[in-house]
């Protein structure tokens, strides 16, 4: 099988633009820029996961578990999934070549176009016309589809039986997935999705239209390279204007570089995600460069939730079955297959979106643990007998719900580490909003809803979320914001112009986004970097076209890495 990562005693002193993380961002700004000509080296905290690897049982799950909290930290710090605890709010994200696409369900949404008049973004994104060829882009290469069967699926049924009480039906769920054979715009061969429900625990089928099966594979086949286990530190301007990037190896093998090293690029492009690029610019802040003192701010958590519905009178078959599959006679559908969109004309903020979830089939023998807690002793112990695939458990609701927030967290480093601040999160008015309606919905069930199975836990009481935003804000000027409507970082220096920038240094993805969108946000951050690198090659006299080229080569999603040979 054939990675796209490299060793990194391959890794060069100097580039042209150095990448620092490779979601959704990273892989656009990687794929446009490689194409263009530029020598691109993307740097990726995580591990490299090729369709097969991603865990399919609970001990590989297991081990796949980082979790950081004020006094706590377990698991390696390249492990998949990346859970910080904090006083306030956890949060969730992935860790991995490829970001959170691969372990997010895909939903591919546009944000309702009251999210985008509010004017907390820089007039620019509304007046160039360039957004609308972002979200086009991005659909091109993510290739967001409704599945044929999605409707047919138990989980479906089961909320469109239980949506009276809300007064609005489900729909089918855009999702990032491939549901028939195909090649996708990179020349990567995808089988068609087979309903196993384990998008949330990584697609081993390699039907799910991650990053790294489309945007990577084709920054790997123009040119870029790309590297694992490199965490980068904080970033310095020398006196050329030439970027320092300063970067720590995680990997095992450490006998050709030191543990810590220097690469330079005339461009650098942060793109670690809203907790990894915000964190990278507090710690260079730190160590001198003048950045806005909005840095930090606008932490939003999408107004996300999960939640479950334990004990309801009909069969839901949310646990995914995996691939192979773990159990016959029933198919699952992707992680989410529909959802009820409730829109308010009058007010945005209480607009919500809520999602038919599926849980991977790694978690189910957790599952019943997670509610001995709750007193739900009886059901727990008769599923870890009969299994979640038989007992009360296959009757268990998982909800994915959306919508907005007052986006009022702040990050600051304590002791070097980010941390979270948002006294009275749990209080914000949309979590009850989203109580109320789930309660309906599970009521309708006949079950009892269970909005944190863990509360009694190390858990506690605090609001979570999959869909951090923020913390690196896009604004008019650098008194709004911490980047400029392209992702270019302000220059905070005194006596500089409002809207001054630091030549070559980019953010570019979810962290500055300024605001709750109510939605998923995969297909925004990706459109928000199509449109980005669209500014750049206009500034830049680069070519940014798009179109897949005709591929005289295709190669298995098992092995991207041979899209060089």
């Amino acid at each position: 099988m054939s990675r796209l990562a490299l060793s990194l005693d391959r890794l060069k002193n100097r580039y042209d633009v150095v990448v620092i993380g490779s979601g959704y961002g990273g892989g656009v700004t990687a794929a446009r820029l490689a194409r263009a000509g530029k020598h691109v080296c993307v740097l990726e905290r995580g591990r490299e996961f090729l369709t097969g690897e991603f865990p399919s049982r609970f001990p590989d799950m297991r081990t796949e578990m980082q979790v950081t909290g004020k006094r706590l930290r377990t698991g390696r710090s390249t492990a998949l999934y990346d859970v910080r605890l904090g006083e306030d709010m956890h949060i969730l994200v992935g860790c991995g070549l490829g970001g959170g696409s691969l372990i997010n369900a895909g939903v591919s949404l546009r944000p309702d176009p009251r999210v985008f008049a509010d004017e907390v973004w820089p007039g620019q994104l509304r007046q160039d016309g360039l957004l609308e060829e972002g979200y086009a882009r991005a659909r091109r290469w993510l290739r967001p589809m409704t599945g044929p069967r999605a409707d047919t699926m138990t989980k479906f049924k089961a909320l469109a039986e239980t949506s009276g009480p809300i007064g609005i039906p489900p729909v089918k769920a855009p999702v990032a997935v491939s549901f028939e054979d195909s090649v996708n715009a990179a020349g990567i061969i995808q089988p068609a999705c087979t309903n196993c429900g384990d998008c949330v625990g990584g697609c081993n089928v390699g039907a799910k239209n991650t990053v790294a099966l489309t945007y990577l594979p084709e920054a790997k086949r123009h040119g870029a390279e790309i590297f694992t286990h490199a965490k980068v530190l904080y970033v310095e301007k020398l006196g050329d204007g030439t970027w320092s990037v300063t970067v720590e190896r995680l990997d095992e093998e450490k006998s050709a570089k030191p543990v810590h090293f220097k690469i330079e690029a005339a461009m650098v492009v942060m793109a670690a995600g809203t907790l990894g690029s915000t964190e990278i610019l507090l710690r260079s802040r730190a160590r001198g460069l003048p950045l806005s003192d909005r840095l930090g701010q606008r932490f939003s958590a999408n107004g996300d939730i999960i939640a479950f519905g334990y004990g309801a009178k009909l069969r839901v078959s949310s646990i995914g079955i995996g691939h192979p599959k773990k159990i016959d006679g029933f198919d699952v559908g992707a992680a989410v297959s529909g959802q009820i969109e409730i829109v308010d004309t009058d007010d945005l903020s209480h607009s919500m979106i809520i999602q038919e979830g599926a849980m991977p089939s790694a978690l189910a023998p957790l599952l019943p643990v997670m509610f001995v807690p709750n007193g739900r002793i009886l059901g727990a112990l008769q599923s870890l007998v009969s299994g979640v695939y038989k007992g009360p458990f296959q009757s268990l609701q998982t909800f994915f719900a959306v919508s907005h927030d007052s986006a009022s967290g702040r990050f600051a480093l304590d002791d070097d580490r980010l941390v979270l601040s948002w006294p009275n999160a749990k209080d914000e008015p949309v979590y009850a909003r989203l109580d109320a309606a789930l309660e309906k919905i599970v009521g309708a069930a006949g079950g009892k809803y269970v909005k944190n199975p863990l509360a009694g836990t190390v858990m506690g009481q605090q609001p979570a979320t999959a869909h951090p935003l923020g913390g690196s804000g896009m604004g008019a000027e650098r008194a709004d914001g911490v980047v400029d409507h392209m992702g270019r970082v302000f220059d905070g220096r005194a006596g500089r112009d409002s809207t001054a920038v630091h030549e070559g240094l980019f953010v570019i993805d979810g962290s500055i986004i300024p605001r709750s969108l109510g939605c998923n946000p995969l297909l925004t951050i990706t459109a928000l970097a199509e449109r980005a690198m669209l500014h750049v090659g206009r500034e830049r006299g680069l070519d940014m076209g798009d179109v897949a080229v005709t591929h005289h080569r295709t190669v298995a999603a098992t092995a991207p890495g041979d899209v060089m040979a």
